[in-house]
């Protein structure tokens, strides 16, 4: 059944979408979604200078890849088009001139030479930094005059006396002495509209019943509430939701995590753990409950049981949430999203993966459970693309090999045992028997043979098992890094 509800995400395309952006884009598309209500995307164009189409397409490509459709916009279209607002110019200049005729609004005739000298002798005295209303008074005939003469001016909001309230659904009732709220600029010397009045503007026209946003827009608030009691038009539903803070409780930075989106995608983070993760940022599912479906965050989603305290974003968690859904996913799924990595990383092309597909998705069926993103499979899986004779040892593997003074000895006894053994082909199941007994019969504890074996066949301290990794690489191969080591452990 169709509700009235009706809200928005308005990016604008001067850089990459933010991860509070996605956000907040996740946010309002789930409460639409969950309401039966209408999901809106708008482009906020208006600043010419730093606005360009690569980001646009990018912002849309970007909410695409979260799973989020918008049911108006700018290239799907709607009964309130046009969605971006640099062709909604007119319209904004309309409504302003309105709010002029009606004493709302008035011209200011203030320098910028004289504002920046009140600005410093507010500063001097300690005050708050804003606008005296020098051109307040004048008479509408002597502005309309001026204006007329060609005089530069802006268009200012007349802010009227007493107190501002509204209802946020997250943070509680709300109240502003209009005494703190300058008269603002509406329409800059240009004539282009500035951001509080052209979003009111156009939410008013598109008939958004709720608006969803950062934290930091708060202090817009009481503006916009204002403009849309003097337009007479109905005051939407407002939640303002938590900053996105580091683990060092200051706002998000590249220094404590990446911030925009496209960002986790390059680095093979699951589009799922994305999403997941992003929610979890100021909203719970049950408050036990840390992984959970795009269906069951649409079914439960309540702007009310959004915390109203910064939201930690803890990279770690991030990674361990990012490798659940990879391990919990099928291992051809793992394999498709991993092989452009592998292919980047320059180990195998795309045409060599799909000759040999059955050993590729052997690889990720070993490595899966140790990765956390797409992007880290190339790292684990490298030494089996390597040149036998180039094998990296990692340190610590070679420390751990060089430890056991009988290293060179067990690996020639092993490789001699081994080879007849796998003539035929490597049978992991028949090895690992055969395996113990060796150890058995020599008397040797397990790292005294595993630890030099693996240095010798993958360089790597770590890793999968380490019969598995003489099938991956095979006899031939296996047996050549078994005589190798030999001479670079001795």
């Amino acid at each position: 059944m169709a509700s009235n509800i009706r809200v928005r995400f308005a990016p604008s395309p001067t850089g990459k979408l933010h991860i509070g952006g996605a956000r907040t884009a996740l946010f309002n598309w789930a409460y639409a979604r969950r309401h039966g209500g209408a999901f809106l995307l708008r482009i906020e164009d208006t600043d010419p200078e730093r606005s360009t189409k690569e980001y646009e397409l990018a912002i849309l490509d970007g909410l695409r890849w979260l799973g989020i459709h918008w049911d108006e916009g700018p290239d799907v279209g709607g009964p309130h088009a046009p969605y971006h607002q640099s062709q909604r110019i007119a319209r904004h200049r309309e409504m302003a001139a309105r709010l002029l005729s009606e004493g709302r609004a008035y011209h200011c005739f203030c320098s910028r030479e004289r504002l920046e000298e009140l600005n410093k002798q507010q500063e001097a005295r300690k005050e708050k930094s804003a606008y005296d209303g020098r051109c307040r008074p004048l008479a509408p005939a002597e502005a309309a005059a001026r204006v007329e003469a060609g005089e530069p001016n802006t268009l200012r909001f007349a802010v009227p006396q007493g107190t501002t309230r509204f209802h946020d659904l997250i943070r509680g009732e709300m109240s502003f002495d209009n005494r703190e709220v300058e008269d603002w600029v509406m329409v800059r010397s240009d004539g282009s509209p500035t951001y509080n009045f052209v979003v009111v503007c156009d939410d008013i026209d598109m008939r958004i019943s709720h608006v969803f946003r950062g934290e930091e827009h708060l202090v817009n608030t009481p503006k916009q509430v204002l403009l849309y009691r003097s337009f007479s038009a109905p005051t939407p539903e407002f939640g303002h939701l938590p900053l996105m803070l580091g683990t060092d409780r200051k706002k998000l930075s590249k220094r404590t995590g990446d911030t925009a989106l496209q960002d986790y995608r390059e680095k093979g983070f699951p589009r799922e753990a994305v999403v997941n993760f992003l929610c979890l940022q100021g909203w719970a599912l049950n408050g036990t409950q840390e992984i959970f479906s795009v269906e069951e965050l649409v079914a439960h989603f309540d702007i009310k049981d959004v915390t109203k305290g910064g939201a930690i974003f803890d990279m770690e968690k991030f990674l361990w949430m990012s490798g659940e859904y990879i391990r919990r996913d099928s291992v051809e799924h793992v394999a498709e999203m991993c092989a452009p990595f592998v292919e980047a990383a320059g180990l195998a092309s795309e045409s060599e993966l799909q000759t040999r597909r059955a050993w590729y998705h052997a690889l990720v069926a070993g490595s899966k459970e140790r990765i956390r993103t797409y992007s880290e499979l190339p790292g684990q899986i490298a030494y089996l693309f390597a040149s036998d004779e180039k094998l990296v040892y990692e340190e610590t593997a070679e420390r751990n090999a060089r430890k056991h003074a009988g290293r060179v000895e067990t690996l020639r006894a092993f490789l001699e045992w081994l080879r007849p053994r796998i003539a035929d082909g490597v049978d992991v199941a028949a090895l690992r028997e055969g395996v113990k007994l060796f150890q058995t019969e020599r008397g040797l504890k397990t790292p005294e043979l595993l630890q030099p074996l693996r240095c010798a066949l993958s360089g790597m301290a770590g890793g999968p098992d380490t019969l598995e990794v003489l099938a991956w690489l095979g006899p031939q191969r296996s047996l050549r890094r078994l005589e190798l080591a030999l001479e670079r452990l001795s």
